[in-house]
């Protein structure tokens, strides 16, 4: 497996983590309106970990299929923090900004003195997770 597939399997796992996170936080809370939200985000994940399968396989490679154990401690440290809340949304938010910025910054790391061609694959993906970054970032923001 090339540096460049390494790099993009662990993208891939990260942004899972995320996606698998956001469906799970959309089944715990009861506020519609966040429920929308966590659905948008899972289906934003889907899109970006689909085109960067693409990639992998591309380069005649295998894609990473599931996540990380940093992304699964944090869902059950959000899911013991919401049980002992009494505004679980905010918990699932901030829990969630903070994978958001986990993701970001993987993707950030990525681009940062690799490759060309790896950074131009990534360049592709950038709008979509720094929106979705900046969205939780936001909605963090205004929960305060």
């Amino acid at each position: 497996m090339s540096d460049k597939t390494s790099e993009l399997n662990e993208l891939i796992e990260i942004t899972r983590d995320g996606k698998v996170f956001y469906e799970h936080a959309r089944d715990e809370v009861k506020d519609v309106q966040l429920k929308s939200l966590f659905t948008d985000m899972a289906q934003a994940k889907t899109e970006v970990i689909a085109a960067l399968q693409s990639k992998v396989v591309a380069n005649h490679d295998k894609p990473a299929t599931g996540g990380t154990l940093a992304g699964k401690a944090r869902q059950v440290y959000a899911d013991t923090k919401a049980a002992l809340s009494s505004d679980e949304g905010a918990t699932y938010i901030a829990q969630l900004e903070e994978a958001e910025d986990r993701i970001l910054h993987a993707f950030e790391e990525a681009m940062d003195g690799h490759e060309p061609d790896l950074r131009a694959e990534l360049a592709t993906q950038m709008p979509k997770v720094r929106a979705c970054h900046d969205r939780m970032r936001d909605l963090k923001k205004a929960q305060k």
